[in-house]
């Protein structure tokens, strides 16, 4: 990183509660607690590295309220409520020194039709495309080679990252983030079989995407066969999901890799999945609802329902089923010497 710090700014950028111990070392790296060296930031975000923290070579150290320990020579603690909260907020201004927005305008390559409304505070990176009809709003940012179809809506403060297509009529309210590859408003998958044929349904709904809301790299959300398909507000999707058409997302879900939800299903607010999770078309997930990575679900839950397996069970149920069939051939084996044994 080309970046460096005082512990005197590292404190004021997490709000350190106490401070323990001197360095005279300028922070230029994070890195974990067994691997840091002198210049290093590291933090303990996870309760069972605690007995690392007395070894680590870091000159700065994130530590938990509750942490009881000295500092090493020329080293400081900062006790802070939650490490892994405040080492976020030190990454989030290196990531401001790092990569700074570029300058509002639009670049001499972009092509951007004459009825296109594009508020002077934002950027247009190189080769985008943005067609008739679209609003960019205030301070947002495409890099390079975004498609912006016709009709679209950009918010204020979105980041759209190389590569994402934003296709005719969808949206993005206000600070959505896409990293590169997304694309907003592909068709949904939708046919009848008439005589013998898969005949094409059109898809002529959109998508929109509320306030605060991340989506990963090769993320694709389907396009409405009619009305919408919606994400909800701060909810996150991390790379290579499939959302299907009308389907609606609450509010601060989170969908881990590669999950894929079908067609007219809804998640209720503060819905997990795990990666590679499954679920079936026309059914409701329960607000609140979890389910492990790989699980298949294809019914309804209640709000609250933590779930896992193919297909999906309540969790502690699975697990225990999950144990029991390690003991499976033990069992036959029994079985099998019941059998042979004289009557």
């Amino acid at each position: 990183m080309q970046v460096a710090y005082t512990p005197a700014e590292i404190a004021a950028m997490v709000g350190a509660q106490r401070s323990v111990g001197t360095t005279a070392q300028t922070i230029r790296d994070i890195a974990s607690l067994t691997a840091a060296r002198a210049g290093d930031l590291s933090f303990l975000g996870n309760a069972k590295y605690r007995s690392q923290v007395a070894g680590s070579a870091a000159s700065v150290l994130l530590l938990p309220l509750d942490y009881v320990g000295e500092p090493r020579p020329d080293q400081v603690l900062l006790f802070v409520e939650n490490p892994s909260v405040a080492l976020a907020r030190v990454c989030a201004r290196i990531a401001q020194a790092l990569w700074p927005k570029p300058a509002p305008g639009i670049h001499p390559s972009a092509v951007v039709a004459a009825t296109a409304r594009i508020h002077a505070t934002a950027h247009v990176g190189p080769l985008c495309v943005v067609e008739d009809g679209v609003t960019i709003g205030p301070g947002s940012l495409l890099q390079a080679s975004v498609f912006v179809g016709r009709d679209a809506r950009i918010g204020e403060g979105c980041w759209v990252m190389p590569g994402c297509v934003i296709a005719a009529g969808c949206s993005l309210a206000n600070r959505v983030q896409l990293q590169p590859g997304v694309v907003i408003g592909a068709d949904g998958f939708g046919y009848e079989f008439v005589k013998g044929r898969h005949e094409k349904i059109p898809q002529i709904g959109v998508v929109a995407i509320e306030d605060d809301v991340e989506i990963g790299a090769n993320s694709t959300i389907d396009r409405a066969r009619f009305s919408r398909t919606v994400v909800g507000e701060g909810t996150k999707i991390d790379n290579l999901v499939q959302v299907a058409h009308n389907v609606v997302i609450g509010k601060h879900c989170i969908l881990c890799s590669q999950v894929g939800i079908s067609g007219s299903t809804t998640l209720e607010d503060y819905v997990i999945l795990g990666g590679q999770a499954g679920v079936g078309g026309h059914i409701t997930l329960g607000k609140g609802t979890k389910a492990g990575g790989r699980a298949g679900i294809a019914t309804s839950t209640e709000p609250g329902s933590y779930l896992n397996g193919n297909p999906a069970i309540p969790y502690m149920l699975e697990r225990r089923i999950a144990v029991l069939q390690q003991r499976l051939p033990d069992l036959f084996k029994r079985v099998a010497a019941l059998e042979k044994a004289p009557e």
